[in-house]
């Protein structure tokens, strides 16, 4: 589980979006209850729980299945150093193990593109738009998604992520937990370029399409999906550390899904990251979902909340942060999404081992998000 350990400012994965009076960003409109307005709403759940995780193994599986974890998305082990990307029989030797556990494996994701700070990425080539260390990243990608189709799993996650997950600290929440914090007026000021130097919208556009315009004829192909997560968290609209990260508003998100347009190519829509980049997360994220699942482009869901805006958030259990949940499932509920609903990030705490206190506060995650779906499915 050691992906999901919090980052600081020179830390790691990133979303972003515009600060107020940005000329790009994007305010969606919403009912005034933000409830979903369509007759489809009757429809049933068909969203299930899941959990992503780096490595795996029968003590990581049994965990998540006692907790009714349905499904997840894991990495295989790499047997050659040399490769980059696993392949049919290392995804096959995954699948088998998730299985064996009575869960599914819904997608993997790889060594490349994470959500990593590019100084601290081993293979930034795309990223950095390096070549020929780019092309045989693009291949190594475009490998992985071939394994895929071959072993039976149907999608791909990855970042597009230069900064990394940046934060400013920890504030202290309830009882002896510690709620992961972005207040950009709490930033440093000055802070050094990293290893990309600057980057321009242009120059992170075309990093963007120079990948899509290779790998989505392979994802078509194939019929794997690729889903992208948006960049975290939202930043000023001219840049941080001086990268303009396009992919931190939901106009971008718009314009990236529009970039070689296919039904493989989507989102893994983490609706924390969204929630971060939005003026009034428990207002707005209902009509952002409704914007990308009614056009299928919503393939993964990380169901995590926050309590604040854009700007200042800190990332809090799900039962106590800006966007009430089960308004967001009867959303999820109305596009018809059926994939996977992962609480992504989870606080720590205080004192104690750092995997005791996640692997605690994961289960709450589970059992609160459980309780929702199952719930939700006997509403008429």
């Amino acid at each position: 589980m050691d992906r999901r350990k919090f980052f600081s400012l020179t830390g790691a994965g990133a979303l972003t979006l515009a600060a107020p009076g940005a000329s790009n960003a994007v305010e969606p409109k919403c009912s005034a209850s933000g409830a979903a307005q369509s007759s489809s709403a009757k429809q049933p759940l068909k969203a299930r729980l899941g959990h992503q995780m780096r490595w795996v193994d029968d003590a990581k599986l049994s965990y998540l299945k006692r907790f009714g974890v349905e499904g997840i998305c894991a990495s295989a082990t790499i047997k050659d150093p040399n490769r980059l990307v696993a392949n049919k029989e290392e995804l096959m030797i995954l699948r088998d193990a998730v299985e064996k556990h009575g869960m599914t494996l819904d997608l993997t994701d790889s060594i490349l593109l994470r959500s990593s700070l590019i100084d601290v990425e081993k293979n930034p080539g795309i990223m950095l738009a390096k070549s020929p260390e780019r092309d045989r990243e693009i291949e190594a990608f475009q490998n992985l998604i071939r394994a895929c189709a071959a072993a039976g799993v149907p999608m791909v996650k990855y970042n597009m992520s230069i900064l990394g997950v940046v934060r400013t600290g920890e504030t202290r929440g309830r009882g002896d937990a510690l709620y992961s914090t972005w207040r950009l007026k709490d930033a440093p000021p000055d802070q050094p370029l990293t290893k990309a130097g600057k980057v321009s919208p242009d120059a992170f556009w075309e990093r963007i399409t120079y990948f899509l315009e290779r790998v989505v004829p392979v994802a078509n192909e194939h019929k794997v999906k690729i889903a992208c997560h948006p960049n975290d968290p939202g930043m000023p609209p001219e840049g941080y550390r001086g990268v303009h990260t396009v992919l931190g508003t939901v106009e971008g998100l718009e314009k990236f899904l529009t970039i070689h347009e296919s039904p493989y190519h989507g989102l893994n829509f983490c609706q924390g990251t969204v929630s971060e980049d939005l003026t009034d997360p428990g207002k707005q994220i209902f009509d952002v979902i409704r914007r990308f699942g009614q056009r299928g482009k919503i393939f993964n869901v990380h169901f995590r909340n926050i309590r604040g805006r854009r700007d200042d958030f800190m990332e809090v259990f799900p039962d106590e942060g800006s966007v009430d949940f089960v308004t967001a499932l009867k959303t999820y509920r109305e596009i018809g999404y059926s994939g996977l609903m992962m609480p992504d990030h989870v606080p720590k705490a205080v004192g104690g081992d750092a995997d005791d206190v996640e692997a605690e506060n994961f289960a709450f995650a589970f059992g609160y998000i459980r309780g929702l779906l199952q719930a939700e499915r006997h509403v008429s």
